[in-house]
């Protein structure tokens, strides 16, 4: 849950100190520009006081791995998707969406803090514990963070911690570890199909390449 809150801080932070031009700029997320990622970041802390805020007695049937399904990769139909951009482009000056991402992100991470980590919450039709559920959104914040910073080199990175717990994650779901002459950050973006294996670094990984990427819903 530590790790939750440094990560998610982390990307709050790089947001909050972007200069408005940024929100323009392309993000690692295809067809998304970075104001549009800020926007699902705000959708996504209101799914963590959504979640945290729903309670199960029934036994888990997730935990923070098994949280993520492995889903085709999107096509721009996804309703939610198209919502989130015309949502982004309504803010129109960046201290807008700055301001709120600030607002309902910084009660999120004060109800991460405060939940007990053994308690169970429902969510997406399963229950994890609420320590797990937070576990698997350090992924969720490290490959935003890393959408964040594709096109914006100046700004910093994820955590060190979060990009190597999110990558035993991700090679957990894949069945396979990652070579070890990939970065974190290499292993989780080539991984996620988020940037192109090389020739060289697909015979690296052998067999495991064809099962990639792994898409993450």
């Amino acid at each position: 849950m530590d790790l939750f809150s440094r990560s998610w801080a982390a990307l709050r932070t790089a947001v909050a100190e972007l200069p408005d031009e940024d929100f323009e700029r392309p993000s690692g997320c295809a067809g998304w520009l970075v104001r549009d990622l800020a926007c699902h970041l705000v959708i996504d802390a209101q799914d963590v006081l959504i979640t945290l805020a729903t309670p199960e007695d029934r036994e888990p049937t997730r935990n923070a791995v098994t949280y993520w399904d492995l889903v085709e990769p999107p096509t721009g139909d996804d309703p939610l998707d198209a919502l989130t951009v015309r949502l982004a482009a309504a803010y129109q000056e960046p201290r807008l969406l700055k301001f709120h991402l600030d607002d309902v992100g910084s009660a999120a991470g004060r109800a991460a803090v405060l939940a007990d980590p053994a308690a169970r919450v429902g969510t997406k039709d399963q229950v994890l514990t609420a320590g797990d559920y937070l576990s698997a959104y350090v992924m969720e914040w490290t490959l935003h963070h890393l959408d964040l910073i594709a096109h914006l080199p100046h700004v910093a990175g994820p955590p060190a911690e979060g990009l190597a717990r999110s990558r035993a994650m991700l090679e957990e779901l894949a069945g396979a570890a990652f070579p070890a002459s990939f970065s974190d950050a290499d292993a989780l973006l080539v991984g996620t199909g988020r940037r192109a294996a090389t020739a060289a670094e697909r015979a690296e990984l052998g067999e495991p390449a064809g099962r990639l990427p792994l898409v993450l819903g």
